[in-house]
């Protein structure tokens, strides 16, 4: 038998299950039956390495800059990265550069 929660309102021990819900048959409060879990993203550099805010990265592999004749160097050391969702999971500005978005996957934690 599943133990019922009293309920967050007025603290009633008359709730019952709806679907997906407790319902109060007192006030009328509903709320969810399973607490809301957020996923946490983990970003990690090519070595397994966890990245995160503000950490300096070194390009491990020649990069290409997309519409231009640029390229980022193998060793190039890029400072106070930015973790975002997305295609690419850095964004940074390199020096000569300017602002571009990497992929974890091409560097390593300095």
């Amino acid at each position: 038998m599943s133990t019922i929660p009293p309920c967050p309102s007025c603290n009633s021990a008359f709730a019952y299950e709806d679907e997906a819900n407790f319902v109060c048959s007192e006030c009328g409060h509903e709320w969810p039956q399973a607490a809301p879990t957020e996923a946490v993203r983990v970003v990690k550099d090519a070595f397994g390495n966890v990245l995160a805010n503000g950490d300096s990265v070194t390009v491990i592999k020649e990069l290409k800059v997309k519409g231009s004749s640029l390229a980022v160097k193998v060793g190039t050391k890029v400072r106070n990265i930015r973790l975002v969702d997305g295609d690419h999971d850095i964004d940074c500005k390199i020096e000569g550069i300017g602002a571009m978005g990497l992929k974890s996957e091409f560097v390593k934690k300095a």
